[in-house]
């Protein structure tokens, strides 16, 4: 699953909350530090992905006229470009590789940081964190659809889009990830 920029920091705070929660892992400086690591590196992995898809946007727009000529499916042209175009933007297609590529540069800041120590391999540090990636992903969706059944029970009707929707929205999932343990 693709994740967004607003995530982030969540799954940078379940990394870290994941990492300290290890019987086999210590922080040196706190869970504060681990987490702005995680959530720069996954910043920057988010931003790769950004610029490679709007270079996408950009070449088909150049080509709009002949791809509707040729009545080309847009959506297929779409992935077939951002193939092509993922290995010069370092974007890693296949989200399973791509969290585990943004897992072992998270691991290797931490190291080099000297941010956590541990004992044993440093695959196992690493799978902690590209378990704490994919559990984010796995609840992610079922935490959103929790949080909009909530404010569609509002008695206030509040509209999607709108600043307050978008204030009690971030307030309902805090609570919602705090529930979980992942905030």
């Amino acid at each position: 699953m693709k994740i967004g920029k607003p995530h982030a920091p969540y799954i940078a705070n379940k990394i870290s909350i994941d990492l300290v929660n290890s019987p086999f892992i210590t922080m040196s400086l706190g869970v504060e530090q681990v987490a702005d690591v995680a959530r720069k590196i996954i910043e920057e992995d988010i931003q790769k992905e950004a610029a490679l898809e709007e270079r996408v946007y950009e070449i088909m727009e150049e080509n709009e006229d002949e791809m509707d000529f040729m009545q080309v499916d847009k959506r297929s042209m779409f992935w077939l470009i951002k193939k092509k175009l993922a290995p010069e933007f370092g974007v890693i297609l296949s989200y399973e590789d791509r969290y585990s590529d943004v897992s072992h540069q998270i691991l290797d800041v931490l190291i080099q940081n000297d941010l956590i120590e541990f004992k044993v391999s440093e695959n196992m540090v690493k799978n902690v964190i590209f378990s704490a990636i994919e559990s984010y992903i796995e609840k992610f969706e079922d935490i959103e659809e929790r949080v909009i059944k909530k404010i569609e029970n509002y008695k206030r009707k509040l509209i999607p889009g709108s600043e307050e929707y978008d204030i009690v929205f971030e307030k309902l999932y805090q609570e919602e990830l705090k529930k979980l343990g992942m905030a």
